[in-house]
This record gives C-alpha cells, structure tokens and sequence, in this order.
C-alpha cells in the first residue's frame, strides 16, 4: 500500500468497522494528545483499551488501563499507536502473536515506519501511519 496518501474511502471504513481500540502510549495526563485522543475515541462511541505498562491497573477515563496488548480479554479491530516510529516494529511484532489478529494498525500522527506497515500487510492486517483517528473521523463524517 502507498503510505504517502490514503484514499478518503478506506479510511472511512476502517472508522465505521472499527469497534474496538487499544490505544497504545496512553497517557493519565489531560494535556497530552494521547488522552484527548481517547476521550474523543470514547465519545465517538468507540470501546478503547489503553496501554500503559507504567499505568497498569489504574484508570484512565473510566478504562481499565492494560500493561501489554496480550492482556486484554476480547478481541481488537484496531491498535492506535502514540509511541515514538522506532517502537512500530516490535508493536507489530506483538500484534502479529495475537488471538484473532487485530485488523488495522493505526499509527499517529508522526508515528511512520515502512518495512513494520509491510510485515503487518503481509500478515493480513491494515496500515495508517501518520494521521490521527481524531482527525479522520470529524473530517470525514463518519456516524
């Protein structure tokens, strides 16, 4: 796939088959773009799981906060990542290993890796890179 542009369409339907997020980089704090994202996620009637393992066992908004994405008890549709592009690889590497696969790997805004994206396809499993579902989702009015 060509990570440099994405057709409005696919996107659109990954956000309307999109059910459940692990939200990857999860932060406690209101004024980092992982949590506005999730509080925007949670309100676009998403059920998100955040991913921290130094958070482990608190909440953040309301959610059980998750170490690693093995340790969440039901399936994924799409893992959204706020960690720094060099950690795509080994996050690829774990949500090849889960029980059923997740169908996307969204990775936000800044967060591009090329040869990750390419194992992940190769597995079956659908790559954004640098855009952000907070974003997409008003943009393209998805209900």
């Amino acid at each position: 796939m060509n990570h440099d542009a994405y057709e409005d369409d696919h996107i659109a339907r990954i956000l309307s088959e999109t059910k459940t997020i692990a939200l990857v980089g999860a932060s406690p704090n209101p004024a980092r773009p992982s949590y506005r994202v999730m509080e925007f996620l949670l309100s676009a009637g998403y059920r998100v799981f955040p991913i921290n393992p130094g958070h482990e066992g608190r909440e953040i908004l309301g959610q059980h906060v998750f170490a690693k994405l093995a340790d969440i008890p039901v399936p994924i549709d799409m893992v959204d990542v706020f960690r720094a592009a060099e950690n795509l690889p080994s996050l690829v590497d774990e949500v090849i290993l889960l029980t059923p696969r997740p169908k996307v790997v969204w990775g936000q805004l800044g967060v591009r890796h090329d040869d990750a994206a390419a194992k992940a396809e190769a597995y079956g499993i659908d790559v954004i890179m640098d855009r952000c579902p907070a974003i997409e989702h008003p943009r393209l009015k998805i209900s």
